[in-house]
């Protein structure tokens, strides 16, 4: 029987396999400045690291994968002036962007807690701010689907949202008249329902003059009619863009 010899690697070959950088290295830094440290794997950062970009003096501590922030990370910048270090974002990446859970925080003193979706606010997910907090879902960095929305002056919405803005049958309280909006919105526009006074609602001062009260026969019809030309006019105009006349200009 023949003997087979094994395939051998040309030489070259062989000094490039030894120059990949594989496993943990002690400061890596490249010709623009930039610093990392931590593990490697067929010349990629990957496993647990720590990059400093000299440009920025940005460091992201974490997870990295195949040369990419992958998994559990903390993304912090420096404070102008000092030598200390504030925290932007700690949480899931994958792929090199922000994806999954995670916190961020904004230079205003605002931060969202929530579900990322490639570098963008996707799914549910917690916004505080000093002049309002909501709290519902969203999608690509905007308000979009069900959501709560209470102001600093306590006022406070709840219902459906599109695009960031107040879009669909939702509740609007007005807390400082105890007065409660309950009906459609369009594009943030509430456009039809019905005020209703809450009764145990004091006000901070009594009324001088009592405002007389107007009611309609039939709310409910007259309700329901809006809604429907409301609804009946969305759809003529859905038709209309959607038609070829309009395709064609």
């Amino acid at each position: 029987m023949p003997f087979i010899k094994g395939i051998k690697q040309s030489r070259t070959k062989l000094l490039e396999l030894k120059t990949l950088k594989c496993g943990l290295r002690t400061t890596i830094c490249s010709l623009n400045g930039d610093k990392y440290t931590g593990g490697w794997l067929d010349d990629k950062k990957h496993g647990i690291g720590t990059q400093v970009w000299k440009k920025t003096g940005a460091v992201y501590s974490g997870e990295w994968k195949f040369g990419k922030r992958d998994g559990f990370g903390t993304y912090s910048v420096p404070v102008s002036g000092t030598n200390s270090y504030v925290k932007k974002y700690y949480g899931q990446w994958e792929d090199g962007k922000k994806h999954g859970q995670g916190i961020y925080y904004y230079s205003n003193g605002a931060f969202y807690e929530g579900e990322w979706y490639e570098d963008e606010r996707s799914g549910k997910g917690i916004l505080y701010d000093d002049n309002f907090i909501y709290e519902g879902e969203w999608l690509k960095d905007k308000y979009h689907g069900d959501g709560t929305m209470l102001l600093a002056n306590g006022n406070c919405y709840n219902g459906p949202w599109r695009n960031g803005e107040k879009h669909g049958y939702g509740k609007f309280y007005f807390a400082d008249s105890g007065r409660l909006y309950d009906g459609v919105w369009v594009n943030g526009i509430a456009k039809c329902g019905t005020i209703s006074k809450d009764p145990n609602y004091e006000p901070p001062f009594p009324m001088k003059y009592e405002i007389p009260k107007i009611e309609l026969e039939d709310v409910e019809t007259v309700l329901d009619e809006a809604i429907a030309a409301l609804t009946g006019e969305k759809d003529e105009k859905d038709a209309a863009n959607s038609s070829p006349n309009a395709e064609n200009g």
